[in-house]
């Protein structure tokens, strides 16, 4: 046999004699992956109770976000009527005060003196009347005499009513002076309390300077923007659940009025809540809430249950002690009776009423894999 020979039957040899080697090592392995594998489809995943519920149906209340500030319903700035020197500002930021109590006087003796001067010339006026009168008295009596003509009576008759007229020009010239005197005291208008004090006595004010802010926190309304399609469902009476920063106590508001106008610079429509039973809170703080549209029963579900890692909408289920992904369509969303506010509840179909829903917390588990509900 020639060299040539021999090597390639050793070669041949040295195949199968590591084909059978590995053979044997599959053979060997195969016992223990499928063990591995039985190992993993029997795994058991243990839950507590509360991470199950039962889909049932709710009251479901379709809700609309709502959110603004809180402005009171009465306000009003107090504003100098005339100029001249403040004498007297009553309060400060936070005193409270009444209808009707004076709050400020500006110097009156410049308006005093312009009232005096206006009565005078309306005495002026009247003794012009006077004058006029007994002249047109005169003259009508000498006419009847035929002492002089009709020309003379005429004109003293028109003498007495420009006299009238400038006597009447001067009376309410008078009154003018009067009213404005009396604008040198200002009185509050409502009741409430002092918000801003913007002048001090001693300060020359020029009309129309705002002197304070008053407001009356008795009652308070929240002012919320909402875009012209949510605003279409919105109804005067409607109520809703509103939460304000600093709060945690739940605030109940009803919807009182509704702006006609869309804002030209935001395009939105301005509604109003009225708080009920609101004490101790303040203009200005911003709240936020859920305003109630409409109720209906329905199958539904916490949002955060729907899961959305998949193309379609799922839930995790528990059937035959495994978990189970049903495809659903969503629908309604809003608060349930009874429950919490902030928590958004959704309609799902697609599932039957009584089913075992796995809730968020449990996170996302692959389909077939083993449950087991712990007791309680």
């Amino acid at each position: 046999m020639t060299l040539r020979s021999k090597f390639t039957w050793l070669l041949l040899i040295a195949v199968l004699a590591g084909g059978a080697a590995y053979w044997q090592m599959r053979r060997a392995a195969a016992p223990a992956g499928a063990a591995s594998s039985s190992a993993a489809a029997e795994a058991v995943v243990e839950l507590q109770p509360e991470d199950v519920s039962h889909l049932s149906m709710q009251t479901l209340t379709q809700t609309l976000p709502v959110s603004g500030n809180l402005k009171a319903l009465n306000s009003v700035s107090i504003k100098a009527r005339v100029a001249g020197e403040l004498l007297m500002l009553q309060g400060r930021e936070g005193d409270s005060v009444k209808a009707g109590q004076v709050i400020a006087k500006i110097d009156p003796v410049e308006f005093q003196r312009r009232l005096r001067q206006a009565e005078q010339q309306a005495d002026a006026a009247k003794t012009q009347i006077d004058i006029a009168l007994r002249q047109y008295d005169n003259n009508k009596a000498l006419v009847d005499q035929g002492f002089i003509s009709k020309t003379a009576l005429e004109a003293s008759e028109a003498t007495l009513s420009g006299a009238r007229a400038t006597y009447n020009a001067a009376v309410a010239a008078a009154d003018v002076a009067r009213k404005t005197m009396d604008e040198t005291v200002l009185l509050a208008p409502i009741s409430g309390q002092i918000a801003a004090r913007l002048a001090q006595p001693g300060e020359r004010v020029a009309i129309d300077q705002k002197l304070l802010d008053i407001v009356d926190l008795s009652s308070l309304e929240l002012e919320a923007t909402l875009s012209p399609a949510d605003a279409m469902d919105v109804r005067i009476g409607q109520q809703a659940q509103l939460t304000l920063e600093g709060r945690d106590k739940t605030l109940y508001a009803q919807v009182q009025r509704i702006n006609p106008n869309v804002q030209s610079n935001s395009r939105s429509v301005l509604v109003y809540l009225r708080l009920q039973n609101a004490p101790g809170l303040r203009q200005g703080l911003y709240g936020q809430g859920q305003l109630e549209l409409a109720s209906r029963q329905v199958t539904a579900l916490p949002l955060e249950s729907v899961r959305t890692d998949k193309p379609l909408p799922y839930v995790q289920l528990i059937v035959n002690g495994r978990v189970a992904h049903q495809t659903v369509t969503t629908g309604q969303r809003g608060s349930i009776t009874g429950g919490n506010p902030a928590q958004v509840w959704v309609e799902v179909k697609g599932v039957a009423e009584g089913a075992q829903v796995l809730s968020p917390r449990t996170g996302s588990l692959r389909e077939g894999v083993n449950l087991r509900i712990a007791s309680p």
